[in-house]
């Protein structure tokens, strides 16, 4: 009773945290108090309804009596009530202490029921691990069962010693019990990476749709720690799904950008150019995946304190940066395959010098982006300075561009496209430039300075800062 008063006070609060808090409360305090009636309703039910007359001897009576604990929890969704249940039939005679534990094995298996539905909604690894719950409970169950005179006696041998009375069924179910679970981590262990197979077999990974946000939901609305972190994580995969556009714009692989011992040499090698529609992709990845940022943000702007709202514009404004980036190749792409065939090595050097000049930029966004405990703030300036140089290359480029059209080694309208094209470059450079800056940049201040506003504990701040 004082968790639901304590439960139900706190749910009328207007501090989310406190009103949380009092869902729990109150969830546990509805718990408990359905297995008080339900007690006393078997109390009361035990008259008419006489267990002892299901009794049947050997192994088929202990499989009936795991089949009805199965049962009983699967209606009643807690295996503590059917536990409480059990005990109470023990206590009042109607069954006997074998049955009392083949009733304890089929709580432990019906249990796995709440896992399974919950799994319905799941995701594939939600599946996998309620089909792992399911496997484990099952294999124990029945080895208890097989082996149950050798459980007796090993409850009654560790009671014993441990100072347990002989009549004292409940700390023996507890004993039981516990010896149930070590008996399944000892067997399963060892099987562990032959259910692994088994479970990712029967639950294959379908292949995720970049176009479909991953990390957005509407649950991280109610807390706006939560709501950063989430959009922060949707803008890379953002980027992610941009840096295959970005690549293949350029006639690049990933793979290529990314593990290329001599990545220079790579990009002059290379003259196979990627047969593909940049703006269908554009289209029905980039696009629909901001849309989704876009709008995500919009609505929960309204539910979160204007600091973090502050922040949520800056990441929006970070997707915009990579919707730009990949407008600009789509622009650059053209020219750059056009000349990527060409015989006319000059040009073919100029545009390979762009290409990896994108690519070099990607491949330290990466890196930077994998290593684990770097200084942003040293990772931000070198971003910079690579930015930089090619502003700087800029003049070199004009001057290049004006001896090779002296020495009419190019031709005027390939000098045109080339200066036109390096400012898509620079364009690119920038917006991703502005874009990582943003998303590696922490938000530590933020969160300190809402934390008052939305009364944050000390261990809420910490986690938010490290997510």
């Amino acid at each position: 009773m004082p968790m639901l008063v304590f439960g139900i006070v706190l749910a009328f609060q207007k501090s989310k945290y406190l009103k949380g808090i009092g869902s729990v409360l109150a969830g546990l305090g509805f718990l408990f108090l359905g297995i008080h009636y339900m007690k006393e309703g078997f109390e009361a039910f035990k008259d008419s309804f006489d267990l002892a007359s299901l009794a049947v001897g050997g192994y088929p009576g202990l499989f009936l009596f795991a089949a009805i604990g199965a049962a009983a929890t699967v209606v009643m969704q807690s295996s503590h009530a059917t536990l409480v249940l059990i005990l109470t039939a023990l206590s009042a005679g109607q069954i006997t202490y074998e049955n009392a534990l083949a009733l304890a094995i089929g709580a432990n298996v019906g249990t796995t029921i709440t896992a399974i539905i919950g799994s319905l909604s799941a995701n594939v690894q939600g599946k996998r691990l309620a089909g792992a719950h399911l496997i484990f409970n099952m294999v124990t169950g029945i080895i208890a069962i097989v082996f149950i005179s050798q459980f007796v006696w090993a409850v009654d041998s560790v009671s014993g010693k441990v100072g347990i009375e002989a009549d004292n069924y409940t700390m023996k179910l507890a004993v039981f019990h516990t010896l149930f679970n070590i008996t399944g981590v000892l067997v399963m262990v060892p099987l562990i990476h032959r259910l692994a197979d088994y479970l990712f077999k029967t639950f294959p990974e379908k292949a995720l749709d970049l176009a479909e946000p991953r990390y957005l939901s509407d649950a991280a609305i109610e807390f706006p720690e939560t709501v950063l972190v989430s959009v922060k994580q949707e803008v890379w995969h953002l980027f992610d799904c941009a840096f295959e556009l970005i690549a293949h714009g350029m006639n690049l692989h990933r793979t290529q950008i990314l593990e290329s011992i001599d990545l220079k040499k790579t990009i002059d090698d290379d003259r196979e150019v990627h047969d593909f529609d940049i703006d269908e992709l554009y289209e029905t990845k980039v696009k629909v995946l901001y849309s989704s940022i876009v709008e995500f943000i919009s609505r929960s702007q309204s539910e979160v304190p204007g600091v973090f709202a502050e922040e949520m514009f800056r990441l929006r404004n970070a997707a915009t940066e990579i919707v730009e980036s990949v407008k600009h190749i789509k622009h650059l792409r053209k020219n750059a395959t056009k000349y990527l065939l060409s015989d006319n090595r000059h040009i073919r050097d100029e545009y390979n010098r762009l290409r990896y000049q994108i690519a070099m930029l990607l491949r330290e966004i990466y890196r930077v982006r994998e290593e684990e405990g770097a200084d942003h703030a040293l990772v931000i300036k070198d971003l910079k300075r690579l930015k930089k140089d090619v502003r700087i290359k800029h003049a070199e480029l004009n001057d290049r561009v004006a001896d090779v059209l002296r020495d009419e080694r190019i031709t005027a309208a390939m000098a045109t496209s080339l200066l036109n094209d390096f400012n898509y470059v620079d364009g690119t450079m920038k917006n991703l430039y502005d874009c990582v800056k943003t998303l590696l940049s922490t938000h530590t201040e933020i969160i300190e300075e809402a934390a008052e506003e939305i009364n944050l504990e000390d261990d809420d701040i910490d986690a938010a800062t490290v997510a």
